[in-house]
């Protein structure tokens, strides 16, 4: 979580240090996000990151492992820094020429509607494929949280960071042993190829 809020204590976090308006003092998300410090989250030519951000999405889901969790759907807040090498968008001012967080918002209201996830950080993950495998994304930072789980406390999540590179060699591991599966299919003594 190092860099990622810097300035103040996450939104939801448990408490402020003195008994203040959150909202009054609260810095937009845009002004604490902290973009990758190494070169890799940049790419090889180390590219800088323009951030393209949503900030406080809410909507409802079922998620979670307990037993009040599983049926009805409850309040999930989530906010999302999306890394993208300088678009083309800021000489073009075309939306197709960057990520239109539109077209993400609505990709959020999908997963929310039809997910199967039990775990926020397995839902977290899924938004990050999403991102950059459907949006091209080089680096994202999402943060999901679930504001109305406990009482005494403001909210209740995981934050992730990924890179495209977590996502190519996910991808190459599970195709190399697709084709492992399928050149060994007819040396197993007893098997066949289909």
């Amino acid at each position: 979580m190092a860099g990622f809020l810097l300035d103040r204590p996450p939104r939801f976090a448990p408490s402020w240090p003195d008994p203040i308006d959150e909202e009054a003092v609260r810095l937009s998300f845009a002004s604490q996000i902290r973009p990758p410090a190494d070169a890799r989250a940049a790419g090889a030519d180390h590219t800088p990151l323009d951030i393209v951000f949503i900030d406080g999405f809410r909507g409802d889901t079922v998620i979670g492992i307990h037993h009040d969790e599983l049926h009805d759907a409850q309040p999930v807040r989530i906010d999302l820094a999306i890394g993208v090498p300088r678009p083309r968008a800021c000489d073009t001012d075309r939306i197709a020429d960057t990520i239109d967080y539109g077209e993400v918002r609505m990709a959020l209201r999908e997963m929310l509607a039809n997910h199967r996830y039990r775990l926020l950080e397995a839902f977290a993950e899924a938004i990050a494929g999403l991102l950059i495998q459907r949006f091209g994304a080089h680096w994202v930072r999402i943060a999901v949280a679930k504001p109305a789980k406990f009482d005494d406390v403001d909210g209740v999540g995981v934050i992730i960071e990924r890179r495209r590179d977590d996502f190519r060699s996910a991808g190459n591991a599970a195709h190399d042993g697709e084709v492992l599966s399928v050149l060994g299919g007819g040396l197993v003594p007893g098997s066949k190829l289909r």
